[in-house]
């Protein structure tokens, strides 16, 4: 006979009733077998020798205390599925099943949870079908393993939807638990849609007053940019707490909402309601905006007051965003002034080193980082080789090779692709294709970045035939910086036919818009090939307005071509996007140059000097035993410039001596 009940609106149960035979084991103990030895299962954890502990009573002997066994079980439980113990957990529910046990409801429960937690999930089910009564605790177990089992388990989501629907035919009511737990999945599972059905249903329940379901709801909605519905959950909701606030904050920091995020804090703060660290996190990563500089220097002083200087995530926050903002002096003072550090709190400062191009600084935190007893992980190491390849420091990415050797970071992606352009960069192309060849499993930017590193230093055919291996072995599709490392090959070769199949490509075959950099490479290409009239077309017909590049590049095969005309037409274009830039006025002059235009000349020039700052002349630096040397044009600010300028003079004598007797043997 089956009767349902229920002993509360909120707590439904199903009992069945029958027959049980759950005679009490007696348990004994044998002072003479092999497993009598003080040290044996010395080896077990700490909770499961406590419920051993707690079990163990004299020779014949009936457990008397009923409490104090289910005590011990609830206890070795918990820590079982706290550590994730799974060989612990199928003991216990042994132990469960030879005791008579397995029937209880509170116990089935928190077996349930561990088998959820090891992510046991057939032995899960199995366990919830076998149960004779099953609660709303019994329910949410299940279901909130199942949302917390993360991605790659589409199945398991899946599956987690059919148990509520089940759990809706037996007439169970969720509660907010419940609703949450559905909602990470349809997050998981890229369903809005859902969602949506799921928050009508609670809608209807009347648990839309509750802040728990609502943050829940919010952070669903924060998830897939819809702000709107995000903010009407929060807005339903009276009486909120510290948690939906921070959903709130959190949501527009997402969206990158910055202005909207402040007004949240500056109403939370009028409520009454402190914000925590979390709150103040998420607002520092919403002032990495410059336009929201200003607010997030406001927020480092409140954050100092309220003693939130101390938390390393708020402290790592306002590092990071000193360094995004291009403040490196004060990102590097607020590390400095950090109380305690982790490994994001090394690595923020030394992407943000690497971000400004300040690879030496990079690569003595790292030196710091070693000192102080932190390893670095694959970001660490990855930033480091980034900011050196900036620097072209080939002894610095040297070093960090043979340590990612050494500690097995090579089989990293992200580390094998830092070094590939590294090694690039440094002009040491056989490198950057060794370390090509030993990926197993190249991905998008692994290829993209050999390709590019061909195209650097000036090898178009191996860029392309690589392009070509890409296309017939990856199995991702080509993205917009794999075409433009094609084109570039294909520019700096002079390879017109070629450059213009793949760009058809991209655009027929891919259906990949192009960016101003891809017409950039073709008005470059079509330029150096004399197709001077098909780059002005080009120019003409693009959908988007020419950026300063394509401008420049336009400008250079005019001058190469002696059209004044139009390099003139294109500068005046250039001047209206980029006024206070030396590069185009130079480049105007130099046109009209070439010309003989010098009054037009004098007239650039002034316009140079009235309306732009202080020229930095270009630089060329080269690195001897670490140390590196910078020179500009006609430098004697060098401690051996005397030196130098003496073997230049050798130099010099020398190529014209041997140009004067080339002439004599003519």
């Amino acid at each position: 006979m089956i009767h349902n009940k229920c002993r509360s609106l909120s707590i439904p149960t199903v009992h069945f009733i029958r027959l049980l035979s759950t005679s009490m084991t007696v348990i004994q103990t044998n002072h003479n077998g092999p497993n009598h030895d003080p040290h044996h299962k010395i080896n077990e954890p700490l909770h499961l020798r406590r419920f051993r502990a707690s079990m163990a009573v004299s020779k014949s002997t009936h457990f008397m205390d009923s409490l104090l066994t289910h005590s011990s079980f609830s206890n070795a439980l918990k820590s079982s599925a706290k550590m994730g113990s799974l060989p612990q957990g199928r003991k216990l529910h042994a132990h469960l099943f030879k005791l008579g046990y397995h029937n209880v409801l509170s116990l089935q429960n928190q077996l349930l949870n561990v088998y959820v937690k090891c992510k046991e999930f057939y032995d899960a089910c199995k366990l919830f079908d076998e149960m004779l009564v099953r609660n709303l605790v019994t329910w949410n177990t299940l279901l909130s393993g199942v949302s917390d089992c993360g991605g790659g388990f589409r199945s398991i989501h899946n599956l987690g939807f059919r148990y509520f629907k089940r759990m809706l035919s037996q007439m169970v009511v969720p509660d907010c638990i419940t609703f949450a737990s559905l909602l990470r999945m349809c997050v998981e599972l890229n369903d809005v849609e859902i969602g949506r059905q799921l928050h009508c249903l609670l809608m209807k329940l009347g648990l839309y007053i509750h802040c728990f379901v609502n943050s829940a709801l919010v952070d669903f909605y924060s998830k897939f940019g819809l702000v709107g519905d995000a903010r009407c959950a929060f807005d339903c909701c009276l009486e909120k707490d510290l948690v939906l606030w921070n959903g709130m904050v959190s949501c527009y920091a997402l969206n990158c909402l910055a202005k909207e995020a402040f007004l949240v804090f500056s109403l939370m703060r009028l409520e009454g309601v402190k914000g925590d660290d979390f709150t103040l996190s998420n607002l520092l990563n919403s002032s990495t905006n410059l336009e929201f500089f200003e607010l997030g220097r406001q927020l480092h002083s409140l954050v100092i007051r309220l003693s939130f200087d101390i938390d390393v995530v708020v402290a790592s926050a306002l590092v990071d965003m000193y360094a995004k903002t291009e403040n490196v002096v004060d990102a590097s003072k607020a590390f400095d002034g950090m109380v305690f550090r982790n490994i994001i709190s090394w690595n923020t400062m030394i992407v943000g080193y690497g971000r400004h191009g300040d690879g030496k600084e990079a690569m003595k935190l790292l030196v710091k980082m070693f000192r102080e007893d932190f390893c670095p992980d694959e970001l660490s190491l990855a930033s480091v080789l980034s900011s050196c390849g900036n620097l072209s420091s080939s002894s610095e990415i040297m070093q960090v090779h043979a340590y990612t050797v050494k500690n097995g970071f090579q089989a990293f992606l992200s580390i094998a692709n830092s070094l590939i352009n590294a090694y690039s960069k440094c002009g040491s192309i056989d490198m950057a294709l060794k370390i090509f060849s030993f990926i197993a499993k190249p991905d998008l930017v692994s290829w993209t970045s050999m390709i590019r590193a061909y195209a650097f230093h000036g090898n178009p055919k191996e860029a392309i035939e690589l392009f070509e291996t890409m296309l017939l072995h990856s199995s991702g599709r080509p993205d917009q910086v794999s075409f433009l490392g094609v084109l570039s090959a294909c520019s700096h070769g002079g390879l017109v036919d070629e450059g213009l199949h793949y760009f058809n490509l991209m655009t027929n075959d891919y259906h990949i818009e192009p960016h101003s950099e891809h017409y950039t490479c073709l008005i470059d290409l079509l330029g150096r090939a004399s197709f001077l009239d098909e780059a002005f077309n080009v120019l003409n017909s693009m959908p988007i307005e020419p950026g300063s590049d394509t401008l420049g590049a336009f400008i250079g095969a005019c001058k190469v071509r002696g059209n004044s005309g139009l390099a003139i037409w294109a500068a005046k274009k250039l001047f209206v996007l980029e006024p206070g830039n030396t590069v185009n006025y130079t480049l105007l002059s130099n046109m009209y140059a070439s010309v003989g235009c010098w009054l037009d000349v004098a007239r650039v020039r002034r316009m140079m000097r009235d309306r732009c700052s202080h020229k930095v002349p270009g630089c060329s630096w080269i690195e001897i035993a670490g140390e590196l040397h910078t020179f500009v044009s006609s430098d004697k600010s060098h401690k051996r410039a005397l030196e130098v300028y003496t073997l230049l003079d050798v130099l010099v004598r020398l190529m014209e001596d041997e140009e004067d007797c080339l002439s004599c043997v003519d």
